[in-house]
């Protein structure tokens, strides 16, 4: 047959391309008839061309048998055939390997050369039998005269460990001493699978440290001392004595070795050994750093993702070294390779601090504006198109999600442990408002949030962050692109919330009305124009407040206008299908409609009045008689200026204390009493039961107040025909309440999905002795260099130091179930923290006992089964 050989199944596959299946399928009937022959040299063909036809995915586990007797073959070319195919297709089910035991124990005591074969197959196709059996066998052949047999007992010895840990106490002894062979490829066996076997348990090797050190200062083998470096790095934490007899020979190897694998294990051990400390440490440090920075500027991609993978394991504990290398590491943050960009992020957010926070915020936003600021237009693509193939891609920081990750990189650097790193957050703020503009992603959000969180906890940056909000929202740029992909109009939020809450920080507040009403709003998500809503009446709320200290009547024609516009605006605003955006409309849209029913009614009885006269007369005469402004100037500020608006800490809820008397468990409104009610019973029933003293009573019919007929039936009485039965009441009395909640307790204590707090609170009387620390004395902090802003207006931050509220305000009379680090807050608010009398009137007075209308309990009767009805009915007589 021609198929015979395995050179011409390969020539008749190629010939068959195009009905390769029907030719296997024929070789395979072939290979079946050729395999149970007698003749061994056709069998090990047969199993040669299997084994072919295996590594094309064709199965041959139903040949294993065959193959064992290949195995058994004293020919050595014929039993490399069957080794082959063993490894090619056995797995650690194959039912003929338990056959195999003698054979292989046969083998390891013949010649050299199948002696190497058979070790070669073993480490393949051992299994947890083979290897308790064998393990003898091969431990003796660690002592073998030749070197060859030597190094391959000591690999095969590996794979036998790892199915059976026992084999490795039989030959503890005999592998150390095989790290003193004359062999220096049984030295490096030996030492590879020590420090494959130190990966599990490192402890049980740290006796040969001292033979270990002496190959690392002898040896010249690269691969060899990369084990033996490695191994060293999983020793070093259980053995600290280690580190300082490692620092020099190891800083002389980074010094002096070429080969760059060796010298990324020299440094990779440092690191993970714990050799970078000490002041030994700090020079080794310096080197390793310097290594890896020369790694990041070398073109090969893997070396540069490996020397940021190992600079960011540096930086926790020498910061100050991997920042002299910024501009390297931000360098990599462009680069082709994601990956490599990935790992350049992550280094530079690990080496953010308060010195360089500006500088490395700074360059990342340049990436995302030279790609936003530089698209190419139609012309500039179709040359792109049209010039050489190896001309350069594109930008990756032109991808979304690239630049999705970059923007958040840059807002977590921020705020990383409550913007402890920002230094001025004057120029912080303008950052955030930068991002906004060129991130093209879906980032509004966290920048949102962000605004309103330092707004609120630093006071002192309130002033410029309402001026620049106040640009923001006179700006139609956002507002326009709001319904675009990747738009930050949620900053507009922000900036609306802001103006509004700290709307005294405003110039002339009334400029900003014009911007919050403008019909363009409308594009906005209905969250973000109910925040213009409730801004435009803390703005025009301030205004009008500030306007009637200084009141003329030439101001009243203005007042007017706004209001008419305003109202105007309102009434379109209180149609929105959104329910919250209509709601605070149609509020906002009766104190506007009172307030200009009350400028048309007014009606000056003085020309003018100064500011300081009008303030005098004001607080001193009968304000019905001498007020010359329109009272509801003042109507709408009161609202929102009453209380300032501070932080609040995380654990405020948790910290008050249960007021006394307040029983959780109690009715706040009492239920109704259960009925001294009535059941109805159908008559037929309940006649059946009284027979005897059926017409003995007497029937007294009355009306009920619902106009049905009721009648007295031995005591009971009967609606339109039922019967109704007195039912007593079923009210479970406190001591039942107590122990069912006793119960439940007990119950979820020993449930594992149920937390329950055991937490106890201290005592009232403890917080006095709570010392309390103050931040008035704490030394200014230092301030940096402003970097020029990205945005074409030109801006200037002021120099001031800024006080950040990181704890938030905890409410009176509260428990501290820590000693949180308490803060004054600063003076300088824009709102007053005690409300503030802005007319003589007399508040309302409502009297606690005013008698509240009750409604009258109804009488519920359940109503049975009558003769010819079909359900069961529900009637209700009040």
């Amino acid at each position: 047959m021609w198929e015979r050989t395995l050179q011409d199944l390969v020539r008749g596959l190629r010939a068959n391309k195009n009905d390769e299946a029907k030719f296997i399928g024929k070789a395979v009937d072939e290979i079946r008839q050729e395999i149970k022959n007698d003749d061994m040299e056709l069998k090990a063909g047969a199993v040669l061309k299997l084994t072919y036809l295996d590594m094309l995915g064709y199965d041959m586990s139903w040949a294993s048998f065959h193959v064992v007797e290949v195995m058994s073959s004293p020919k050595f070319h014929l039993k490399c055939v069957g080794y082959l195919a063993a490894t090619q297709s056995f797995d650690q089910e194959t039912d003929v390997l338990m056959l195999t035991t003698n054979l292989l124990k046969k083998d390891l005591g013949s010649t050299p050369a199948d002696i190497s074969v058979t070790l070669d197959g073993l480490s393949h196709i051992v299994t947890t039998e083979l290897a308790r059996d064998l393990s003898p066998e091969l431990i003796a052949m660690l002592n073998h005269s030749r070197p060859q047999i030597r190094k391959r007992a000591i690999l095969a010895l590996y794979k036998l460990v790892l199915k059976n840990p026992d084999t490795l106490q039989h030959a503890r002894v005999r592998l150390e001493d095989k790290l003193e062979d004359p062999d220096p490829a049984v030295v490096a066996a030996t030492v590879n699978i020590i420090c494959e076997l130190a990966r599990q348990n490192p402890k049980e090797f740290l006796s040969l440290a001292p033979q270990l050190f002496h190959l690392l200062t002898t040896s010249s083998n690269n691969w060899m001392l990369i084990k033996i470096i490695k191994l060293f790095g999983s020793l070093s934490p259980h053995e600290p004595r280690l580190v300082k007899k490692l620092q020099p020979p190891i800083t002389e190897l980074i010094s002096t070795t070429p080969a760059i694998s060796l010298l990324y294990e020299c440094v990779h051990t440092c690191i993970i050994g714990g050799m970078l400390q000490g002041p030994q440490g700090d020079s080794l440090a310096r080197m390793c750093v310097s290594k890896l920075a020369t790694f990041i500027q070398d073109p090969d991609q893997n070396l540069k993702y490996i020397a940021l993978q190992a600079m960011a394991k540096i930086v926790p504990s020498h910061p100050h070294l991997v920042a002299d290398y910024q501009d390297t590491i931000l360098s990599s943050v462009n680069d082709q390779d994601i990956s490599i960009r990935m790992r350049a992020l992550e280094l530079v957010s690990a080496m953010v601090d308060r010195d360089n926070l500006q500088s490395i915020v700074q360059q990342l936003l340049a990436h995302l504006v030279k790609d936003s600021s530089m698209m190419p237009t139609a012309s500039q693509i179709l040359l792109q198109n049209s010039a050489s193939p190896t001309s350069s891609p594109p930008s990756p920081s032109q991808s979304p999600g690239y630049r999705l990750i970059l923007s958040q990189r840059i807002l977590a650097v921020g705020s990383q442990s409550t913007y402890e790193n920002v230094a001025n957050f004057e120029w912080y703020i303008s950052v955030l408002v930068d991002l906004a503009h060129v991130a093209n992603v879906d980032i509004g959000v966290e920048i949102r949030d962000q605004l309103v969180e330092i707004v609120g906890r630093v006071r002192g940056v309130r002033p410029f962050a309402v001026k620049l909000m106040s640009s923001l929202l006179a700006d139609d740029t956002m507002l326009r692109n709001a319904n675009e992909p990747g738009s930050c109009s949620e900053v507009l939020w922000a900036a609306a919330w802001i103006c509004g809450e700290h709307c005294s920080a405003l110039s002339d507040p009334q400029k900003l009305l014009p911007h919050l009403l403008q019909p363009e709003v409308d594009r906005l998500s209905p969250n973000i124009i109910a925040t213009y809503i409730q801004a435009v009446l803390k703005v025009f709320g301030t205004w009008a407040s500030e306007l009637a200290q200084r009141w003329s009547e030439d101001d009243l024609p203005i007042v007017k206008e706004k209001v008419i516009n305003i109202k105007n605006r309102l009434e379109d605003l209180s149609g929105s299908s959104d329910i919250e955006t209509q709601e605070r409309a149609s509020n906002a849209l009766q104190l506007f409609s009172f307030i200009s029913a009350d400028l048309n009614s007014h009606r000056s009885r003085r020309p003018s009045i100064s500011a300081a006269s009008s303030l005098s007369m004001f607080e001193e005469t009968s304000i019905t008689e001498d007020l010359d402004f329109p009272k509801s100037l003042y109507l709408i500020d009161p609202l929102f200026s009453s209380h300032e608006l501070n932080p609040v800490a995380n654990s405020a809820q948790a910290s008050v204390p249960v007021p006394e008397g307040l029983d959780l468990d109690s009715w706040i409104v009492a239920p109704p009493p259960e009925p001294t009610g009535y059941k109805v019973v159908d008559q037929a029933d309940d006649s059946k039961k009284k027979k005897g003293n059926k017409g003995k009573e007497k029937e007294k019919e009355t009306k009920t107040s619902a106009g049905k007929k009721t009648k007295k039936h031995n005591g009971e009485a009967v609606v339109d025909g039922d019967l109704l039965v007195p039912v007593e009441s079923d009210i479970e009395s406190p001591e039942d309440i107590e122990k069912r909640k006793a119960e439940r307790q007990a119950q979820l204590r020993d449930d594992p999905y149920y937390i329950v707090d055991d937490r106890s609170t201290k005592p009232l009387e403890e917080v006095e002795s709570i010392p309390v620390v103050h931040l008035e004395d704490m030394p200014p902090i230092p301030h940096e260099s402003r970097l020029p802003s990205l945005r074409t207006t030109s801006q200037s931050f002021s120099s001031q130091s800024f006080v950040i509220e990181k704890d938030g305000e905890m409410p009176e009379g509260a428990i501290l179930l820590a000693t949180p680090k308490l803060s004054t807050p600063a003076s300088g608010s824009s709102r007053s923290a005690t409300p503030a009398r802005l007319t003589s009137f007399q508040p309302y007075e409502i009297a606690d006992d005013a008698p509240r209308p009750q409604t009258p309990e109804a009488v519920t009767v359940l109503r049975t089964k009558k003769k010819g009805t079909a359900a069961k009915k529900k009637k209700t007589i009040s």
